[in-house]
């Protein structure tokens, strides 16, 4: 298994799991947790195949299906202790964007697209499938959240996996080092309510519903 592959395993099963505690939350039931956590988990990667214009990775290689399933059933068997609470969801939520923010910019950029684009298409990856997430399940987008940033790290790993493809073939070690900022990034502006600022007068929106 190459390192591309793990990554996007981990970035599948981060995200499925996000999508899975989400469901827990809402009251669905195993099935509802399953689709939930899939749509989160694969939608991004979804979207980046399509506008490369390739087939579905994960369609193509069903070993990707397995990640949903695995997350469904883990949360299954403990959300009782942890359905409660948003801090979990939301520190996989930022492990999941973390990485396919990463992976996503590389694989934009293996399909032959300018780094300009492959940056945005990494973030398309990064932000997909929880802004998915958060429409069928009715939330209010964490994407689109004035008190939280959410796309800014996306960005920043981004920006981070497009400079390296230029200076050094991007490897398991320096994509993994982006994916890292990006997760301490979320995370600090989490922990420390970080924002950008609002346009002078605007009314500021508070967090989203968990």
């Amino acid at each position: 298994m190459n390192w591309a592959l793990t990554a996007d395993l981990l970035g599948t099963f981060f995200f499925a799991i996000s999508g899975s505690l989400l469901a827990a939350q809402r009251g669905y039931d195993i099935v509802g947790s399953l689709l939930l956590g899939s749509l989160t988990g694969l939608g991004g990667g979804v979207i980046r195949d399509l506008i490369i214009g390739v087939p579905p990775t994960a369609f193509a290689e069903p070993v990707h299906l397995a990640a949903p399933v695995a997350a469904a059933v883990l949360v299954f068997f403990l959300a009782g202790g942890i359905e409660r609470y948003s801090r979990p969801l939301l520190i996989f939520d930022a492990a999941g964007l973390a990485l396919f923010c990463t992976t996503g910019t590389v694989k934009a950029l293996e399909a032959g697209m300018n780094p300009v684009a492959g940056m945005l298409l990494g973030v398309t990856t990064g932000v997909g499938g929880g802004l998915l997430r958060d429409v069928v399940a009715n939330r209010d987008p964490q994407l689109f959240n004035s008190s939280d940033l959410y796309a800014v790290p996306a960005f920043l790993g981004a920006a981070i996996v497009a400079v390296l493809w230029f200076t050094v073939l991007p490897n398991i070690a320096t994509v993994l080092a982006a994916a890292i900022v990006v997760f301490v990034f979320r995370v600090l502006s989490l922990r420390f309510r970080w924002r950008i600022p609002h346009a002078q007068g605007q009314p500021r929106r508070g967090r989203a519903s968990e």
